[in-house]
């Protein structure tokens, strides 16, 4: 199921284009989605702050207030490069503009059936393409997105997991065996409770690895190999 975002300060478009994204979800034969409409660019970047990995795909507005839709996909990008971007506008003059931010779509208003289609096709497929470079978890109803290479640790206690990224800190119910198969090469286990990124990791000291800043325990049982995959990490770099 995608999250789709709709960014346009004018509600009835928004309405219009969240109507026709249901009626193509509909057509692909159990297809869902889960919609989040924003009047405004600083209103979707203000929420994504504090939701990130929270959107699959955003379809933005060009002329919007003071913060237009080509300004917004920059900041954006910034902010999560695996976000899917779709522009959708009454005007051509900016087809170009979105390729230097990585969009996926550049739909005049209003769009044609076939043309979501696609837009969503490519989203498929985008999705597929980007489960190696990105862990994906949920909490409750809330499904998380994570960039790998933005993890620095995650730390288990009962069945409850926390991953701390770059962004921020994910919250969900696992166990740390299956987070680190999922997450695969590039993750070291330096403690039954600890899984980090050897790429984030600054340096590891008697029983103690520093990551982010913070130190995190190396037992005893993990530290042979704990260091051998650091060595390889920095040989690699």
């Amino acid at each position: 199921m995608l999250r789709i975002g709709i960014c346009d300060d004018s509600a009835d478009a928004r309405v219009a284009l969240r109507a026709a994204l249901e009626r193509a979800l509909e057509r692909r034969r159990g297809d869902g989605g889960t919609f989040f409409e924003f009047s405004s660019g600083e209103g979707l970047l203000r929420w994504l702050e504090k939701h990130a990995g929270e959107l699959d795909l955003v379809f933005l507005d060009i002329e919007m207030g003071e913060l237009d839709g080509m300004e917004t996909a920059r900041r954006l990008r910034e902010a999560d490069e695996g976000l899917l971007l779709v522009f959708v506008t009454g005007y051509t003059d900016y087809v170009f503009d979105g390729y230097s931010v990585g969009a996926l779509g550049y739909l005049m208003k209003p769009p044609k059936p076939e043309q979501l289609d696609g837009v969503l096709d490519r989203a498929a497929e985008a999705r597929l393409r980007e489960g190696a470079a990105a862990f994906i978890c949920r909490n409750g109803e809330t499904l998380y997105r994570i960039p790998k290479k933005t993890i620095l640790y995650f730390a288990s206690d009962r069945r409850q997991v926390t991953c701390v990224s770059t962004a921020r800190t994910y919250v969900f119910y696992g166990k740390l065996d299956d987070v680190e198969r999922d997450v695969g090469d590039g993750f070291i286990r330096v403690h039954q409770r600890y899984l980090v990124r050897a790429a984030a990791v600054d340096r590891m000291e008697g029983s103690q690895v520093f990551v982010g800043g913070e130190a995190l325990p190396v037992s005893r049982a993990c530290r042979s190999a704990a260091l051998a995959a650091l060595a390889r990490t920095a040989l690699e770099d």
